[in-house]
C-alpha cells in the first residue's frame, strides 16, 4: 500500500478512535473517563457428562461420580447503548483469555477497548484451559494401575525460551528484532499468563468449535476473533454452522482452511479478515502458515467469498510481533481492527 492510498485509512483509525472515546498512538495507554457498562457477567457453553472410577487418588476425595468436561468458560461485557455488534474474544495455546485483559505492562486490554468501542465483548477460556474443566480420569487412570504409562494424556507447555521465537520476539532468545514493539521490561508478566495445554488431549473437533456455534447462536449474530492456535476454530465454526456468524478475524492464524482439501461454500459472503504483524518471513514457522492463508483468502474468493490479509506494516503499523494485542502499538492496531469491522460487519438496523 502506498502512502497516499494509506493517508485515508489511517485518517479513519484516528476517527474510530476518537470515537470510542479513545486516542492513538502513546496517548492510548489511558482512557479518557470511566468505563461504564450495562452489565457483566459470566457462564458455560457446552459440555458434556462423564461418569469416572479414576477421579482422585486422595482417600479424602471419592474416585467415583460424574463430571462436566469440554465446556467452555464466556466472561463479557456490555456497554451501555451498544452500537455494535457482539465480539468473541478467542485465545491461542498455552494461554487463557487473559491473552486479551490488561498488558503485561499495565496498559488497557482489548476487551477493554471493544467494550469502550460500544462492542459487547465476550472472553472465552477455551475448553480444557482455564478456568474450563480438564477430565484428570487418564492421569488417575495410570497413577492407580488401571491404565499403561503410555496412556497418559499429552499436555504441553511452552518454555520461555523457545516461545520467545514462536511468539516472534526475536529470531531466537534472546535476541530482539530491530523495532519490536512487545514490552519486553514486562516479559515476566507474561510468561505467567502461560498455562499447560490439553488441547492434544481433546476431541476432534475440538470442544471449543461447537461451543463457539452455541455462543454465537446465543448472541443472536457475534464476530469470532480468534488467535494464533485458535485461529483455526472460526472457520470450522463457520463449516459446521454459519447460523449466528457474523464476521471472522483470524489474527496470525496457526493454520487457515485448505483450499485443495476443504469446501469454500462455507465462506461465501462471509466477511473474513487475516490479521498479521511484522517479521512473519523471517520466521520459518510463520512465513508458511501466511502462504496458505493467502492462498486460501485467494480460494474462498474466488468462491464468492469476501477475505481480506492484512500485513499491518502494510497499513504503517509496525514492529508487530505474534502478541499484537499486547505490543505497544496495541490500542492502534484495534482501532485500525475497528474501522476495518465498520466497513465489514456494520450494525444491524433498527
Amino acid at each position: 500500500m502506498s502512502e497516499e492510498t494509506s493517508k485515508p485509512l489511517r485518517r479513519q483509525l484516528a476517527a474510530v478512535a476518537l470515537a470510542g472515546g479513545l486516542m492513538t498512538g502513546a496517548a492510548a495507554a489511558e482512557p479518557l473517563g470511566p468505563l461504564t457498562i450495562a452489565r457483566q457477567g459470566s457462564f458455560f457453553v457446552g459440555g458434556r457428562s462423564v461418569a469416572s472410577d479414576t477421579l482422585s487418588t486422595l482417600p479424602a476425595y471419592a474416585p467415583s461420580g460424574t463430571i462436566a468436561v469440554d465446556q467452555v468458560y464466556v466472561r463479557y461485557q456490555v456497554p451501555v447503548e451498544a452500537k455494535r455488534p457482539p465480539v468473541v474474544l478467542i485465545h491461542g495455546c498455552c494461554l487463557t483469555g487473559k491473552t486479551w485483559e490488561t498488558t503485561p505492562d499495565g496498559r488497557m486490554g482489548w476487551d477493554e477497548f471493544f467494550v469502550r468501542a460500544g462492542f459487547p465483548t465476550y472472553v472465552i477460556d477455551q475448553a480444557g484451559r482455564g478456568r474450563s474443566a480438564v477430565d484428570p480420569s487418564a492421569i488417575n487412570a495410570v497413577k492407580t494401575g488401571k491404565a499403561a504409562p503410555e496412556t497418559l494424556p499429552p499436555v504441553v507447555s511452552a518454555g520461555q525460551e523457545p516461545a520467545w521465537a514462536i511468539f516472534r520476539f526475536g529470531p531466537k532468545y534472546p535476541e530482539v528484532f530491530p523495532g519490536m514493539q512487545f514490552p519486553l521490561e514486562a516479559q515476566g508478566e507474561f510468561w505467567k499468563q502461560m498455562v499447560a495445554d490439553w488441547a492434544a488431549t481433546l476431541p476432534t473437533p475440538n470442544p471449543t468449535v461447537p461451543a463457539l456455534s452455541e455462543l454465537a447462536k446465543t448472541l443472536d449474530g457475534a464476530i469470532l476473533i480468534s488467535h494464533s492456535q485458535s485461529g483455526i476454530y472460526p472457520f470450522q465454526t463457520a463449516a459446521l454452522d454459519r447460523a449466528g456468524i457474523r464476521g471472522l478475524v483470524a489474527i496470525e492464524p496457526a493454520a487457515c482452511p485448505d483450499p485443495a482439501k476443504d469446501d469454500m461454500a462455507p465462506y461465501r459472503d462471509l466477511p473474513i479478515l487475516m490479521l498479521w504483524g511484522d517479521y512473519v518471513e523471517l520466521a520459518p514457522r510463520w512465513a508458511p502458515r501466511l502462504k496458505l492463508c493467502r492462498a486460501f483468502v485467494e480460494a474462498a474468493n474466488k468462491a464468492g467469498g469476501k477475505a481480506e490479509l492484512v500485513l499491518l506494516a502494510d497499513v504503517g503499523l509496525k514492529g508487530n510481533s505474534h502478541m499484537l494485542m499486547q505490543d505497544r502499538n496495541s490500542l492502534d492496531v484495534a482501532a485500525w481492527l475497528t474501522a476495518w469491522l465498520d466497513a465489514h460487519v456494520p450494525p444491524r438496523k433498527p
